[in-house]
């Protein structure tokens, strides 16, 4: 999503003035984090144009675009997660959602950048750290290779995108085969690509090499297309999840409606 118009915020939100440390143990540089608003929407960037994640100020727990709406789409087939995990965190929308919709989950977010996680605490509402939600500054790859968490997560949502935000930054079949490790035998994830990017169609290849089933949802307006991943391949009963979709729609209000639709166009 390209929205073209000045940050409102020009440097990092946490820059250290600290003495450069030695080649081998210097800390990778980010691009700066920088804000922008316009009609009661916070949208996040990394020193460019392209939206990072965005909050309606007024519903700080909503997922505002409709990507973020669709990466929720695990719902149709996992009604009471135990464990959740977010890799990146752009702006907590998925996070917050998850945190406040489902009362008895644990819910994780990896982030690499800790000037993204300040600046959601900060301008972004994310709450703090408790017995329920836990924020992890580190390398989602580093996430996924942890024998602690294999078999754990019911549903993991994977959005990683640097500042140019045209790509996922992970997208090997190594790492894909990572994330399903970390799901229990009926975890789901969803991922957000780019439909009219190269890296579409080698993020699709490598998650059919590691998932017995993907399938993805139709393109959104800003280009985004949502791919869910199951660990073990189901059979996809339309009428059980139109079903499921209008308890979704009315425990939360997310369009999972709209899915369904998107969902049989595909089969």
């Amino acid at each position: 999503m390209l929205i073209k118009r000045k940050s409102i915020e020009k440097e990092e939100s946490s820059r250290r003035a600290a003495a450069p440390a030695p080649a081998k143990t210097r800390k990778p540089k980010y691009a700066p984090v920088t804000l922008s608003e316009s009609d009661g929407v916070r949208y996040l960037h990394f020193g460019t144009e392209w939206v990072q994640g965005a909050m309606r100020i007024r519903k700080p727990n909503w997922p505002e675009l409709e990507y973020a709406q669709q990466m929720m789409a695990w719902m149709l087939w996992v009604e009471q997660p135990r464990r959740i995990a977010q890799l990146g965190l752009g702006t907590a929308a998925l996070t917050k959602f998850c945190y406040a919709t489902f009362p008895q989950a644990q819910v994780t977010a990896v982030e690499l950048n800790p000037s993204v996680i300040a600046i959601c605490a900060s301008m972004f509402k994310l709450p703090p750290d408790d017995e329920r939600l836990q924020v992890l500054e580190m390398d989602a790859l580093d996430f996924v290779h942890d024998k602690a968490n294999a078999d754990t997560l019911d549903a993991l949502q994977v959005d990683l995108y640097d500042a140019t935000a045209r790509g996922p930054v992970l997208d090997t079949p190594e790492f894909y085969q990572a994330c399903n490790q970390v799901l229990c035998a009926d975890g789901v994830m969803t991922v957000n690509l780019f439909g009219d990017h190269p890296s579409y169609a080698r993020n699709l290849k490598a998650m059919k090499f590691a998932f017995a089933q993907v399938i993805c949802l139709p393109q959104v307006h800003d280009g985004n297309v949502v791919a869910i991943a199951f660990k073990r391949a189901r059979e996809i009963d339309l009428e059980a999840l139109k079903t499921r979709a209008a308890q979704i729609v009315a425990d939360t209000k997310l369009p999972a409606k709209s899915w369904i639709k998107g969902i049989a166009a595909g089969l």
